[in-house]
């Protein structure tokens, strides 16, 4: 079972949208409001800059991403990032474990990023496989949820992606993986079912449930 981070585990919506607004001003350009911004969450930094200016250069690109990290790592170390569990999600990875799954990663975050996610949450440990957009192609490259089933030693046909954006469902598909959409995050429940979502749960308990439909369904 893979899941993706910022707006499945956790909403982290604020933060992201802050070190944004830190970057562009930095480099003279006009802030993204937030319902934008919140669309280009899970996409690798290089990749969300230039979907939100694809008239920039790659150059304006890079640096506008670099620009990103240092607000955020600024935001963290004056412990101004709140990245909260979403309601259920404790349960849920309980519940998960409880019925054998093994549980991976894959996100558009940095390797450090996460890390300080997940042990805040004390949840680092739960995870066989932790793969961030430090060592893949973006989102929704398979190459994530690719590594993600040979590090727990499983196949594309027993493994299933949960995510809440389009780019994670395109990637479940892209990698022959399940995809099931986090219908409390940031992309509506019909981008999710239009890029390849078998299903949308509604909430964190709902997703037990679609898994077992679609186990009873193969």
């Amino acid at each position: 079972m893979i899941f993706d981070c910022d707006g499945t585990l956790v909403d982290s919506g604020a933060p992201i949208h802050a070190a944004l607004k830190a970057s562009f001003e930095r480099n003279g350009r006009d802030v993204p409001p937030a319902a934008v911004s919140r669309r280009v969450i899970g996409l690798s930094l290089t990749e969300a800059m230039a979907a939100l200016l694809p008239e920039a250069s790659y150059g304006e690109h890079r640096r506008l991403a670099d620009d990103y990290k240092l607000a955020f790592s600024a935001f963290r170390a004056a412990g101004q990032v709140e990245e909260p569990l979403f309601d259920g999600v404790l349960e849920l990875l309980d519940a998960l474990e409880r019925e054998g799954w093994l549980l991976a990663v894959a996100t558009g975050k940095s390797d450090r990023g996460l890390r300080h996610c997940l042990e805040r949450h004390d949840i680092h440990a739960r995870f066989v496989s932790l793969q961030t957009a430090d060592r893949h192609p973006s989102k929704p490259h398979p190459s994530m949820v690719e590594q993600a089933i040979a590090d727990a030693g499983s196949t594309p046909e027993l493994t299933m992606v949960i995510g809440d954006t389009s780019f994670d469902m395109a990637m479940a598909v892209n990698a022959g993986a399940t995809g099931i959409g986090a219908g409390w995050g940031y992309h509506e429940a019909k981008e999710l079912l239009a890029a390849g979502a078998v299903a949308v749960a509604d909430r964190p308990p709902d997703v037990l449930t679609l898994i077992q439909e679609q186990i009873d369904g193969r």
